[in-house]
């Protein structure tokens, strides 16, 4: 009896000494997995925090380069210049025509929320220089050479002697085909129209102004479904913001090349909007600042099914080709007969410096955009792609006469001619190089309102990308 007994007590012995064996070794060897699964729901929530941005990294389709390279150049060697450019006096007064009228539908009015008023600006406070009498020049001598030409042109063609001279019917002509020639992207505003107004755009900086609904989802969607090469898998319903579908299959390079910038110009609208926004109202003073739940919205992949990432990354896309067009158009404006006239010579020399730096800094960019690839093809086929191209772009900057707040319809115009004459520069590359140093150019030239165009619609977009760096900060803080 005590021999069972005793067997007994020494199994039992040795399944305890097994039984703690075994559970500290599983202890030991399974901490790092507990470790693990207590990490994880912060990882998560990091993953679900970024999902915007997790995506967002590596080369750019279509292009060569990245986007942390794109984030590094712009953020710390062209927005705070750009910036500082267009609060210069050259570039602050846009002259612009918002009461032309849509072209498309019936007016249904425009948005009557206060914020979305534009104040003009009284020509008693525009620079002398910029409302002298011929709105398309740029520099003082090309003011004076205007204004001898149009006495001498009123003397020849008075009304006494309605007759033309066979060498005016060729100065005409001359004209004519220039006006032909020119790759011409936009819808420009008459800036003699008597509805013309100077505009101070740093009195009327782009912001949130609650205008929303069918009516802006109209322009949106004609935007997209009437005058965009859409890829066949996209589908876009009429609310812009609901996700695409697919891939940007079966498009061309120069069709896929379009459809990304409306897109990019699309989402850094958006951007601009979630940046600005109307935060709070009280006590009469208003406060604007970051939203990141309406960023969320119009960007997050949850949110947006997937389609957020794609949105941003065209955003870097259209960067690049405003990018390369500044750095084709660099010769245009290194020029001495070009001084950014104002009529303040000290003013003048400081903002084509500045200017003139930012131009090295695109130079020294090593990743530009090769717009060799488009319309490389067929002549007959590239021919009428690139006219496809141009008709499809200039009807986009139609359609944003039909924007019912005025102030999103003032950066509209502004961003769409940006975009537009950085495509006129694309397209002239023969005519830029081949410019005369100390005359105006026949074969190529940019108006004022171009010009002004130009470095705001890119200076939108290094804003842009400088934002979406104060976003990822924000999203960080949160966690």
């Amino acid at each position: 009896m005590w021999k069972v007994t005793f067997q007994a007590f020494g199994v039992l012995l040795l399944a305890w000494l097994l039984g703690n064996f075994v559970l500290g070794w599983f202890q030991q060897n399974t901490k790092p997995q507990t470790q693990h699964s207590e990490q994880h729901p912060s990882r998560t929530s990091e993953s679900q925090d970024q999902s915007c941005f997790c995506h967002l990294t590596g080369v750019l389709d279509d292009c060569f380069c990245d986007v942390e390279s794109i984030d590094i150049f712009n953020n710390l060697k062209i927005y705070p210049r750009i910036r500082k450019l267009t609060e210069r006096d050259y570039f602050r007064y846009y002259r612009v025509n918002l009461k032309r009228p849509c072209p498309f539908w019936p007016d249904d009015g425009h948005c009557s929320i206060k914020d979305c008023h534009v104040e003009p600006c009284p020509e008693s406070k525009v620079p002398v220089g910029i409302k002298s009498g011929n709105y398309n020049k740029y520099s003082q001598a090309a003011n004076t050479m205007s204004d001898v030409v149009e006495c001498q042109q009123a003397k020849e063609l008075g009304a006494i002697n309605s007759t033309l001279s066979n060498q005016s019917k060729e100065a005409f002509a001359d004209w004519a085909r220039h006006d032909d020639a020119q790759d011409h992207f936009c819808e420009l505003d008459d800036e003699t129209s008597p509805d013309a107004e100077y505009v101070d755009l740093l009195l009327n900086p782009e912001r949130y102004t609650g205008y929303k609904g069918p009516s802006a989802w109209r322009v949106w969607n004609s935007i997209y479904e009437e005058n965009c090469f859409k890829p066949r898998s996209v589908y876009r319903p009429l609310n812009p913001l609901a996700p695409s579908r697919g891939d940007d299959d079966g498009l061309c390079l120069e069709k896929r090349v379009f459809y990304r910038l409306i897109s990019g110009l699309h989402s850094s609208i958006n951007i601009h909007l979630c940046a600005e926004y109307l935060l709070d109202e009280g006590w009469g003073r208003s406060v604007w600042g970051p939203n990141v739940q309406e960023f969320r919205q119009r960007f997050d992949m949850a949110e947006t099914k997937g389609e957020g990432t794609r949105r941003l990354k065209n955003l870097y896309f259209l960067y690049l080709i405003e990018l390369r067009a500044l750095y084709k158009v660099a010769p245009y404006f290194e020029r001495a007969i070009v001084n950014l006239y104002t009529g303040n010579a000290q003013e003048d020399g400081e903002t084509k410096d500045l200017l003139l730096h930012i131009f090295n800094e695109i130079k020294a960019f090593p990743m530009h955009f090769d717009e060799k690839s488009m319309f490389a093809g067929h002549k007959l086929e590239a021919k009428t792609l690139k006219e496809e191209f141009r008709l499809h772009f200039k009807n986009i900057s139609r359609i944003m006469d039909c924007v019912g707040c005025s102030k999103c319809r003032l950066w509209g115009k502004l961003q769409t001619q940006g975009l537009g004459t950085a495509l006129k520069i694309l397209f002239s590359e023969k005519e830029i190089k081949n410019l005369p140093e100390h005359s105006p150019s026949k074969g190529f030239q940019l108006t004022r309102q171009e010009i002004v165009a130009l470095m705001n619609g890119f200076g939108r977009l290094s804003t842009s990308i400088y934002q979406l760096h104060h976003f990822r900060q924000l999203w960080k803080e949160k966690r």
